[in-house]
């Protein structure tokens, strides 16, 4: 699985960026038909959580699209990632 992150008004740090990939490659051991993995972070005006995380999953056939913010893009990250498995889990089960 490709994962390609993209990060709007702001430079991401090296660990925030082995973050995204750490997480969101878990995502492969649900689904291996899995293409890629477009995460995009950016701020989101003055908000407190103005954290936005937003992950598209590329899968033949669909894609799986989930949008989170959060105070801290860790938990945004997390927040999608958990939603994700959920769907892929739920996928799985009905297939």
């Amino acid at each position: 699985m490709q994962i390609n992150l993209q990060t709007l008004k702001f430079n991401a740090k090296q660990e925030l960026k082995d973050y995204v990939d750490e997480k969101v490659g878990k995502l492969s051991q649900y689904d291996d038909k899995i293409i890629r993995a477009d995460v995009t972070l950016s701020l989101d005006g003055d908000v407190v959580e103005n954290k936005v995380c937003e992950i598209r999953l590329a899968v033949p056939g669909y894609d799986d699209f989930v949008k989170k913010n959060a105070t801290t893009f860790e938990e945004a990250i997390h927040s999608c990632v958990d939603i994700l498995q959920k769907i892929l889990r739920r996928k799985k089960e009905q297939a």
